[in-house]
């Protein structure tokens, strides 16, 4: 999966790892599940991005989930950092497809 969106997630910014990996397979349906960490500069934070890829016989689904990258307490402020962490897993994608 390195050559797909999953390891051009990881090589889009200097700061992202990948935190966990994981992948489970039940006939021919098998799931693949990256999760990436990063320091956002604009936020001064770290953001996640979670990546789940279904793919059964030929079909592929993908869904991507951001989290972190706010300082509010009580609700979510400064969203710029997942913002630009799901855009570059949308461009990887994009460029996969």
């Amino acid at each position: 999966m390195r050559r797909g969106p999953c390891g051009a997630i990881a090589r889009g910014s200097i700061s992202a790892s990948i935190e966990h990996s994981g992948e489970l397979s039940i006939g021919d349906a098998r799931v693949v599940l990256r999760t990436y960490e990063r320091y956002s500069v604009t936020g001064s934070n770290r953001v996640t991005l979670s990546v789940t890829i279904l793919a059964v016989g030929d079909r592929l689904e993908v869904a991507l989930t951001t989290s972190g990258g706010s300082e509010a307490l009580f609700f979510t402020i400064n969203t710029f950092g997942e913002s630009a962490f799901m855009d570059k897993a949308v461009e990887a994608i994009d460029t996969f497809a």
